[in-house]
C-alpha cells in the first residue's frame, strides 16, 4: 500500500484524510475523513493521526506521505514519526480540495472557517488566492457566546431551528412596494435593521446565520463575476449549519448563481491537502 494522508491543523481542531493509492486518488481510495479536538496544534494533530491510522487499520508502513497544511501546521518542525512530510499552501488545499468534491473543472471556492478565504480555482493550473474576510464562523461563536453563552455551532444551530428571520433583519420589501431595477424585495436590505423587541434568542441565532452567510456569499458573488465563473464550491465547517443550504439556495435564485455545498464539505482543505502531493 502506498498510502496518502492529509492534515489540516487549525487552533484547536485537525481534519485528517487519507488515499489508499497514491497512483489512483480517487472517491474509490478515500478514507473517510475525521476530525478531533484537543487543547494545542500538536496534541490535536498526533491524536487525530493515531486514531485515524487505528480505525483505518493502517501502519506506518502502509504510508508513503504526509501533506500537512492549516494554521497549525507551522507548529510541525520534524517528520511525523519519521514519515516523509510536506507543507501545503491552505489556499491551494482550498482550492484542490473543492474542485475535487464538486466535480467541476473550475470555479470559485470559498473556505467558511474561523474567517473566510476566496480562491478561485481551474483545473490544471495552480489555485489563486483571491482575499477574504474577517467575517466567519469565529464571527458567529463569538457574538452567540456574548449574548447567549453559547459557543458550539450545534447548539447555535439548534437554537436558531427555531427563528423567525422577519423579527431581525429588514427586507427590501419592509421599505417599497415594488421591485427596485431588478431587486428582489425578499433580498435583505439591512442585516439586524428591523430587529423587534420581541425578538427571541432563536429569531437573533437566525439572524446570525444569516449576516454570515450573505456577507460571505455577496464577497464569493463578486468574485465570480471578476472571473466570469458561474460556479461558487462552499467549503468549511460552518456550511455544515442546517441553515446553510436554505440561505445559499435562495441566493442561488436571486443572483442567478451556482452556490455548491458538496458532500464532506467540511473535508474540503484536508482532501485538497492530500490531492496536492499527486499535483506537485
Amino acid at each position: 500500500m502506498s498510502a496518502i494522508i492529509g492534515i489540516d491543523v487549525g487552533g484547536s481542531t485537525t481534519k485528517i484524510v487519507g488515499f489508499r493509492d497514491a497512483e489512483n486518488m480517487t472517491a474509490e481510495t478515500l478514507i473517510n475523513p475525521i476530525f478531533v479536538r484537543a487543547t494545542d496544534p500538536l496534541t490535536s494533530l498526533y491524536g487525530a493521526f493515531g486514531k485515524f491510522t487505528d480505525e483505518n487499520m493502517l501502519s506506518l508502513s502502509d504510508i508513503e506521505h504526509v501533506m500537512v497544511t492549516g494554521v497549525g501546521s507551522t507548529f510541525i518542525e520534524k517528520p511525523i514519526y519519521s514519515l516523509p512530510c510536506t507543507h501545503v499552501s491552505e489556499f491551494e488545499a482550498v482550492g484542490l480540495g473543492g474542485l475535487y468534491l464538486s466535480g467541476l473543472d473550475s470555479a470559485v471556492v470559498e473556505s467558511l472557517g474561523t474567517g473566510t478565504a476566496l480562491v478561485y480555482a481551474e483545473k490544471g493550473k495552480q489555485p489563486q488566492y483571491l482575499g477574504g474576510t474577517g467575517v466567519g464562523g469565529g464571527t458567529l461563536l463569538g457574538l452567540s457566546k456574548k449574548m447567549f453563552g453559547i459557543d458550539k455551532i450545534e447548539e447555535i444551530d439548534e437554537l436558531a431551528q427555531n427563528g423567525n428571520i422577519e423579527n431581525v433583519d429588514l427586507f427590501v420589501g419592509n421599505m417599497t412596494k415594488k421591485d427596485i431595477g431588478g431587486m428582489s424585495s425578499k433580498l435583505t436590505a439591512s442585516n439586524f435593521g428591523n430587529i423587534s423587541g420581541f425578538a427571541t434568542n432563536a429569531d437573533i441565532a437566525l439572524g446570525l446565520f444569516n449576516m454570515v452567510y450573505e456577507t460571505v456569499a455577496m464577497m464569493a458573488i463578486f468574485a465570480a463575476r471578476a472571473h466570469n465563473a458561474t460556479d461558487i464550491v462552499l467549503t468549511g465547517n460552518l456550511t455544515t449549519a442546517s441553515p446553510a443550504q436554505r440561505i445559499f439556495a435562495s441566493l442561488s435564485m436571486y443572483f442567478d448563481l451556482n452556490f455548491i455545498i458538496p458532500k464532506h464539505s467540511q473535508f474540503g482543505t484536508v482532501i485538497g491537502a492530500a490531492l496536492s502531493y499527486k499535483h506537485e
